[in-house]
C-alpha cells in the first residue's frame, strides 16, 4: 500500500473484501478454535456439510485437516480464500473466518492432523463433495453463449 497526496492509504479490493468479510459475523456466530501448537499462515475458513455427507467425504481426502463435528454437519478448515472462483456445492456451505453461524456451541473437534498446519487441501474436498452431491464440478459444466 502507497501513500495518497492528501495522506490518505490505497486500499487494494483484495484488503477491503477481508475488511468486509471480518464485518459479517453476526451475534450468535462462533469460531472454530484452532488446536494448541497449530498455526493459520493462510488464515482460516471453514467448509460445512451436512453430518451425513462427513464419512462419505473423509477416505476421498488425500490429507485431512482439522475437522469439527456437530449433531447436523461436519466442519473442514481451509486457507482462507478457498471460495475464490469456486462455487462449492449445495448443501454445504462455506464460511469466511471459520465461522459457525448461529451456533449454541462450537463443534467438537473430531480430526486434528499431524504437524501444525490445520487445513484441508479445498479442491480434494471440493471435488470429494462434489462426488457426494452428485454435483459437476464448475470447471465441467457446459459453457453457453
Amino acid at each position: 500500500m502507497s501513500g495518497t497526496p492528501g495522506g490518505g492509504r490505497v486500499l487494494s479490493l483484495d484488503t477491503l473484501v477481508r475488511v468486509q468479510r471480518g464485518l459479517s459475523v453476526s451475534a450468535g456466530s462462533r469460531r472454530l478454535p484452532l488446536p494448541v501448537g497449530m498455526t493459520a499462515p493462510l488464515g482460516c475458513d471453514a467448509v460445512a456439510a451436512p453430518a451425513e455427507f462427513g464419512p462419505l467425504v473423509l477416505p476421498r481426502l488425500p490429507r485431512v485437516g482439522c475437522v469439527y463435528a456437530d449433531e447436523a454437519h461436519w466442519w473442514w478448515l481451509v486457507p482462507s480464500d478457498s471460495d475464490y472462483a469456486l462455487e462449492w456445492p449445495a448443501p454445504a456451505q462455506y464460511t469466511a473466518g471459520a465461522v459457525v453461524p448461529d451456533a449454541p456451541a462450537v463443534p467438537g473437534l473430531i480430526h486434528k492432523p499431524d504437524g501444525t498446519l490445520p487445513y484441508t487441501p479445498p479442491i480434494p474436498l471440493y471435488l470429494a463433495l462434489c462426488r457426494v452431491t452428485g454435483t459437476t464440478p464448475t470447471w465441467s459444466r457446459p459453457v453457453s453463449a
